[in-house]
């Protein structure tokens, strides 16, 4: 008997996808360890590894673009707009090639977040293409406008083929699909205790004075280190390997550890907006402290959310590159809400692929 295959399509567009879809990977895996997951990405391995405990297959091929970024604030949109054009006049040949491995692997479903021709490959192929995320990349081109209005037309009906949406919190209406289901907050849940975070990393602080610097698989070029050292009865923990060998820096370089196995001993995430930090945050109860972003349409929607659900900061690239840093001493701003978000996002679209693949 042949074990039930799911193809996992990932956005090609820093770690946030590659996080939140590789944790859903990892729970469909624990609740039922025949499923054969084959994820569709060029993200490194060593980050779907972190989250996924046993066997997967990768197939390292890029079914989109997202943004090309010199780091995860910078963005080069000319770059963008060609990379986008190749795939476009190149999508037959995408489809075709990837038609036939789900015909050859007997793939039974494809899961995507959120690379447009998914759907399009699912279709030709036969099987059902289900999507999981809380924006699509024509939100993100059409504000663009242009010429990439032209683009978020074309992904808009990709979209529109997809059989089922698994709409995630901090959301655009993502109209293009038929089929909706919200569910909670998705990331993964910490692998260790905080004791055990604490004696492995010597994290000697309160949690107050403990802060996660986390800006993503892209990083930042310009962190402001040097700010760093006007705080030196506290930690700080980053996972950039170039940072400085100060005594207050915990440099974090052994792929096996993420930043959400810290956040329990921060009392601040101090981040760019990104939707995987913020929920993984979220999920764990740390507060949030993040640089205003513009030009990423998702960002908007993200600091909606963050001022609804988090405990948060809000601060401006100035204060955070050239100012004192002196937001870590000022008070936290409460959430409006006091109903916090559903935290099982993960757990529900595992459930339903485990359910139908059976």
């Amino acid at each position: 008997m042949t074990r039930p295959t799911l193809y996992i399509a990932i956005t090609n567009h820093g770690f946030g996808h590659a996080v939140r879809a590789a944790s859903v990977a990892g729970a469909i895996q624990r609740l039922n360890p025949e499923i054969l997951l084959v994820l569709v990405t060029t993200a490194p391995h060593w980050l779907l590894y972190s989250y996924i405990h046993g066997d997967f297959i990768q197939r390292v091929r890029g079914l989109d673009v997202g943004v090309i970024q010199v780091d995860s604030l910078t963005m080069d949109r000319e770059a963008t707009l060609a990379k986008l054009r190749e795939i476009q006049d190149s999508q037959h040949r995408i489809i075709a090639g990837e038609v036939d491995f789900i015909r050859t692997n007997g793939v039974g479903l494809v899961l995507a977040d959120v690379p447009p021709l998914a759907a399009p490959i699912a279709k030709m192929a036969g099987v059902p293409c289900w999507m999981m995320s809380n924006f699509g990349w024509d939100y993100i081109y059409r504000d663009w406008g242009g010429e990439f209005n032209r683009i978020a037309d074309w992904m808009r009906d990709c979209y529109s083929q997809c059989d089922r949406l698994f709409r995630l919190p901090f959301h655009e209406t993502m109209s293009a699909f038929s089929q909706i289901t919200d569910v909670g907050l998705t990331g993964g849940t910490t692998r260790y205790t905080p004791e055990t975070i604490r004696q492995i990393f010597h994290l000697v602080q309160p949690r107050d004075r403990t802060i996660l610097l986390s800006f993503g698989g892209l990083g930042l070029q310009t962190i402001p280190y040097p700010k760093l050292q006007d705080f030196p009865d506290w930690q700080f923990i980053t996972f950039d390997a170039n940072a400085p060998d100060w005594d207050n820096i915990v440099k974090v370089t052994d792929n096996q550890y993420r930043p959400v196995d810290f956040m329990p001993l921060c009392g601040r995430v101090v981040s760019k907006p990104g939707y995987s930090t913020f929920s993984e945050a979220l999920c764990v109860g740390t507060p949030i402290a993040t640089i205003t972003r513009t030009g990423f349409a998702e960002s908007q929607l993200l600091m909606e959310g963050l001022q609804q659900y988090a405990f948060h900061q809000i601060i401006d690239s100035d204060a955070f590159f050239q100012g004192t840093w002196e937001f870590l001493r000022q008070p936290l701003i409460p959430p409006k809400s006091s109903t916090p978000l559903p935290t099982n996002g993960t757990e529900t679209i595992a459930q339903n692929v485990v359910d139908y693949l059976g």
